[in-house]
């Protein structure tokens, strides 16, 4: 059976799946990154898992795979397949696609993480049918995934789409970049995580905690609720009058916290557009899978372009 690999590598964990030519996956899986071990080990890791995912496909399927599309966290040169720096891997220019296409035998298309979410979010989850998106995933930090008609920009240099260092607040928080009041530090579910741990006092209380907090009519968490809200809506404004899409996703660990997050979000968007059009706004609805997927799609999309070159 004709198939792909597709792999998405997470700061902690990896989740992999065989894809086959329509999109089904035949076979899923998880491991662990070994980051503990440091950054060599990641790597090693990576390949292992690879090779192992290879295996099973030309024992269980009938056939070893096809091509494998692989998704990173951090900086991604994805034209000449180096995963350049990743903070919570410890990895610098690591030459990831030409190590796996020498491990599995078969092209590899290296992505970076948000930008592989978004491709599938855009083609086969919340933004298919839209020829405009853009995904937003609120986790630790805030990203972005420009998509037009199917594909992912991802700009000159490999940078577009870090709606996250959109500054919101100038006189805000130092953010790591070296910026103040930059929109992942005011909105991620990491800045609600710090800002209602102060306010409720108890140092383990996190996002998620907070958004219970304001469904049960909790005034403090209302407060800090809303401001993440305020700017976010910002910075999406921001977003959208540049890049005027039809579709704006927003997912992560926020998103799931469903209308509590969305009524006043779209509310607080509204408010600001003056001139721009208001783009329909909807949760992401492939979850922690999308990075997979999308990797699949990467996959399938190589070995398109190759039949094409080689036709």
């Amino acid at each position: 059976m004709r198939h792909v690999i597709a792999l998405d590598v997470g700061g902690t964990g990896m989740k992999a799946a065989l894809v086959g030519a329509d999109g089904t996956l035949l076979y899923e899986a998880r491991r662990a990154t070994a980051r503990e071990r440091g950054p060599d080990a990641v790597v090693e890791s990576i390949l292992g898992f690879a090779g192992e995912l290879r295996a099973y496909g030309a024992e269980h399927l009938g056939h070893s795979a096809l091509a494998a599309g692989v998704a990173v966290p951090g900086i991604v040169d994805a034209e000449n397949g180096i995963a350049v720096y990743a903070a919570n891997l410890g990895w610098r220019d690591v030459p990831l696609r030409d190590l796996l296409r020498e491990r599995l035998c078969a092209p590899v298309a290296l992505g970076h993480d948000v930008r592989t979410g978004g491709l599938a979010e855009g083609r086969i989850g919340a933004g298919k049918g839209a020829d405009r998106f853009l995904f937003v995933p609120l986790g630790t930090g805030i990203a972005g995934a420009i998509g037009i008609a199917g594909q992912i920009e991802a700009g000159a240099h490999g940078y577009a789409g870090e709606i996250g260092h959109i500054v919101v607040r100038p006189d805000g928080p130092a953010c790591g970049c070296g910026q103040r009041g930059c929109l992942e530090t005011l909105a991620s579910a990491a800045a609600v995580t710090r800002a209602w741990a102060r306010a409720s006092g108890d140092p383990d209380a996190d996002a998620a905690d907070c958004a219970k907090a304001v469904e049960s009519g909790d005034a403090r968490a209302r407060e800090v609720w809303l401001d993440a809200v305020d700017a976010l809506a910002a910075g999406l404004v921001t977003a959208l009058t540049l890049l005027d899409p039809r579709t704006l996703i927003i997912g992560g660990g926020l998103a799931e916290a469903g209308e509590t997050l969305f009524t006043p979000l779209r509310a607080a968007v509204e408010e600001r557009v003056t001139f721009q059009k208001l783009p329909a706004i909807v949760p992401a609805a492939l979850g922690d899978t999308a990075g997979c997927l999308g990797a699949g799609l990467l996959a399938w999309d190589l070995l398109a372009t190759d039949s094409e070159v080689t036709a």
